[in-house]
């Protein structure tokens, strides 16, 4: 019988740099901005692919209180000393307006290798994420679960959604950050694997074929971190409230400890094709939380209310034990309220209803995510 994960959990984000007059993107970062962000924070602090994006990695934590305690202060940190610059942080998923095709990237050894490989699609990934670690250190225990948890990870997707608006146009999808990132090879739900071996045998065709350098290049909705002893789910936008990205986190590490009970009473969570887990994730990156997921077991769409009052009481012992009922359960006020992009919306199309133009009202948005990003912090 596997030995119980630790479920020790760390969050990434990113976060897009805009200039508070225009709203719009920095082009770059002003000279000693990231040093002096490196310099105040307890976290790691580091550019991205795009020069007008940063982002930053908790410590390892030993609960979803404690990691939510170290984002929260390194989302102050770095809002701080950006405005010192006169810029702010938003944690959006697209900026509302601005243009890939203006946008420099990292003059690193990594982002050029990068940038000539993949051109013309890696030049439009002017987007952000959240990719939140949970500690597995089994590795046949971290496949097992990778296989179980995708089921769940459209029902992710659709309560962080905060990406509707794409070059000044409302794409009409709330999460526009998934079609984005699924140009790059690589992306999306990985196959069901065996076991540890079997994933490393697959992985390591790619590597010793020279077609990636190593396993950072599986760039998957979820994936087991060439880095560290975790389970690295990447699926979702980053939500725009840090109370909203934190539920996600922990119902994802609930989830974990769900399924890992399951297994050591000798049962599973059914594995589903992914024919239908994609056509769930379709509809998450589309509209969010305001239309319906199908539940295969019964093979009917269920609206998003439902199922997050089943998630939340399927998980509710394992939240318990993690001691995060609480930020579990907030998963239902998301819901009720909308997601940022839901909210996006509602700014823009209010600011149209009031007489405002199109640029006057996108402005309002990322006027509205400066204010979001930083609240409740």
């Amino acid at each position: 019988m596997a030995r119980e994960p630790s479920y020790t959990i760390g969050v990434e984000e990113e976060y897009f740099i805009v200039d508070r007059e225009t709203r719009d993107l920095v082009r770059d970062m002003p000279d000693g901005l990231l040093a002096a962000c490196e310099e105040i924070t307890e976290g790691t602090i580091s550019p991205e692919f795009i020069r007008s994006q940063i982002e930053v990695g908790t410590p390892v934590s030993g609960s979803v209180k404690e990691v939510r305690a170290h984002l929260a202060q390194l989302r102050s940190d770095v809002a701080s000393v950006v405005s010192e610059y006169g810029l702010a942080i938003i944690s959006s998923s697209t900026h509302p307006f601005a243009a890939w095709g203006e946008q420099l990237h990292t003059d690193k050894t990594r982002y050029n290798t990068l940038a000539d490989a993949l051109q013309g699609v890696v030049r439009r990934l002017l987007i952000c994420g959240m990719h939140v670690h949970v500690g597995i250190e089994d590795e046949d225990v971290r496949i097992d679960l990778m296989n179980q948890v995708l089921y769940f990870l459209p029902h992710l997707l659709a309560l962080s959604t905060s990406s509707p608006f794409w070059h000044g146009d409302d794409t009409g999808l709330n999460s526009y950050r998934t079609a984005v990132f699924r140009t790059l090879p690589r992306t999306g739900l990985p196959d069901e694997f065996l076991d540890w071996s079997h994933y490393q045998r697959h992985a390591q065709i790619l590597v010793a074929s020279g077609v990636i350098e190593d396993e950072t290049k599986l760039w998957w909705d979820i994936r087991p971190s060439a880095r560290y002893p975790t389970l690295e789910m990447r699926s979702t936008d980053i939500a725009t409230r840090i109370d909203d990205g934190i539920s996600l986190a922990a119902m994802y590490v609930s989830l974990l400890s769900m399924l890992f009970q399951l297994r050591q009473e000798n049962q599973r969570w059914r594995v589903y094709s992914r024919m239908l887990l994609m056509e769930n994730v379709w509809r998450a990156q589309r509209y969010g939380v305001s239309e319906s997921l199908i539940d295969f077991g019964i093979g009917k769409l269920v609206p998003m209310p439902d199922l997050v009052a089943e998630l939340v009481e399927l998980v509710a012992e394992d939240a318990r034990r993690l001691n995060c009922v609480e930020e579990v359960a907030h998963a239902r006020e998301i819901v009720r309220r909308g997601t940022s992009a839901d909210r996006q919306r509602a700014i823009y199309q209010a600011a149209i209803a009031s007489g405002a133009d199109d640029r006057e009202a996108l402005i309002g948005v990322v006027d509205f995510l400066i204010e979001e990003t930083v609240s409740g912090l």
